[in-house]
């Protein structure tokens, strides 16, 4: 639709979300609110896309990061309403027609949208209205007894009970020939205390002078956000809508998972309660996140086994590889292709090489695990020595015995055996046995002796306490 350029209308203060952070840059299912309604409107190809703001050079930041160029802003400076702002934004517009939208609205979607412009060919305004099941608080769609729209009213301005009783509501979005708002917006004239410009005024003026037309869309695009309470409402419809579509594109999403609308999940994979899938995660074919797993910029390649309440961030998960349960990824993890991480095993800035195993109570930090590689239960590398931190690698095929320590930097030669209980200080050659262990001492008898004694220490501190 290269004849319409959407106005994004996102200057209030937001102070009801009682933050520094401006409203429209808080977060909802991954990414700030104000993308969402830019989002739907570069959906329908428009020309271009200009965000009013109050000036905040965090919301030009963040819409240049996600956007880059299909997105300018306006500034308006003093905020006088809503009918102000909109001003601000048409001037910027130099197409024959004119999308506005609030950038607090992140439910409304460019199938409505297109409907709408749709609409506006034939009229001098087209708006957006909506029938909740309770519509009390929005401004209501006044209609002649044919049916023409002609005026929004506010609820603390209606008349009569007649007019309570109406249920199709404003949801703020409008669409006309750019021309036609230009000459509206030009002659509104602030009727409250606040000397504000209301952009529902346009309504009725326009009215006056020719068609309007209220196209009923659905309830969520009515949506808006203005605490965080709010907030929170709309990011579980949010999510409700991902797992629709998700399940619609042949995932299976199951309970309460919780997946952002940054992520990618392949067909084929499933998701169980309790998952929160975040940032730029992204998820293979057939791959199973299990129950209360928690991934953050994670990506899974197809097949991998996730196992429940495992913990990753900002990592790489090779082909049929399993992970957990209650295993923890730090960031900069790689571990390759039918590799198993099993319960209680971390690992930070560490490859585990493709069919190598760490199944038990293990730490793997700035180290490489060479393929096929076992590390026994109660492994940990020491690669931090209150300075600096150090390397650590195991080749491939090489056995770690249960309970030891490798201190960095050291090298695990190809092969080579790490007995249990084993400190390993310096480096060991391919298909060595390494041990490092204190003689054991039986002494014939004194096991009877000494839980004699620590019976009888254990009834004389009885003694003294009672």
């Amino acid at each position: 639709m290269k004849d319409v350029t959407a106005v994004v209308l996102a200057a209030g203060l937001g102070t009801r979300m009682k933050s520094q952070l401006p409203k429209v840059l808080h977060r909802i299912a991954g990414r700030p609110l104000i993308e969402f309604p830019v989002r739907a409107a570069l959906e329908l190809d428009v020309a271009a896309v200009v965000v009013v703001t109050s000036g905040h050079p965090e919301i030009e930041a963040s819409l240049t990061k996600a956007f880059g160029s299909k997105v300018v802003t306006a500034v308006q400076d003093p905020p006088r309403g809503t009918g102000d702002a909109a001003r601000v934004g048409l001037e910027r517009v130099s197409t024959e027609r004119t999308l506005i939208l609030c950038g607090d609205t992140p439910l409304v979607t460019a199938k409505e949208l297109e409907l709408l412009l749709g609409e506006s060919r034939d009229a001098e305004l087209s708006l957006l209205s909506a029938i909740p099941l309770e519509p009390a608080g929005y401004g209501r769609v006044l209609r002649a007894p044919d049916g023409r729209v002609l005026e929004i009213r506010e609820q603390r301005d209606l008349k009569t009970d007649a007019e309570r009783a109406v249920r199709e509501v404003n949801s703020g979005i409008y669409a006309a020939k750019t021309s036609v708002l230009v000459e509206a917006v030009k002659h509104l004239e602030p009727m409250n205390a606040q000397g504000e410009l209301y952009l529902t005024d346009i309504v009725a003026s326009t009215a006056g002078r020719g068609r309007v037309v209220a196209l009923v869309g659905s309830a969520d695009a009515l949506v808006g956000v203005n605490d965080r309470a709010q907030l929170r409402d709309a990011e579980e419809l949010l999510y409700e809508r991902i797992r629709g579509r998700l399940g619609r594109e042949g995932v299976m999403v199951r309970g309460d998972a919780r997946i952002d609308d940054t992520v990618v999940v392949a067909p084929g994979a499933e998701i169980e309660a309790g998952v929160r899938l975040r940032g730029a995660t992204r998820i293979g074919a057939d791959s199973r996140i299990d129950v209360g797993s928690v991934l953050t910029d994670v990506t899974l390649g197809a097949g991998v086994n996730v196992k429940p309440y495992s913990v990753m961030t900002s990592s790489t998960v090779g082909d049929r590889a399993e992970i957990g349960p209650f295993s923890h990824l730090r960031p900069d993890s790689e571990i390759e292709a039918e590799a198993h991480l099993g319960n209680f095993v971390e690992t930070k800035k560490t490859r585990v090489r493709r069919g190598a195993k760490a199944n038990h109570l293990a730490y793997l930090g700035d180290a490489d695990i060479g393929e096929k590689a076992n590390i026994g239960a109660g492994t940990i590398v020491c690669n931090y020595d209150g300075f600096q931190k150090h390397r650590t690698t195991v080749g491939a095929e090489a056995f770690i015995g249960s309970d030891s320590q490798l201190v960095a930097p050291v090298t695990i030669g190809k092969g080579a055996f790490v007995a249990s209980g084993t400190t390993v200080t310096e480096d060991v050659p391919d298909e060595a046995l390494a041990l490092s262990r204190a003689p054991q001492v039986n002494k014939p008898g004194r096991g009877a002796a000494l839980r004699a004694r620590l019976a009888e220490a254990a009834r004389q501190a009885k003694q003294k306490k009672g």
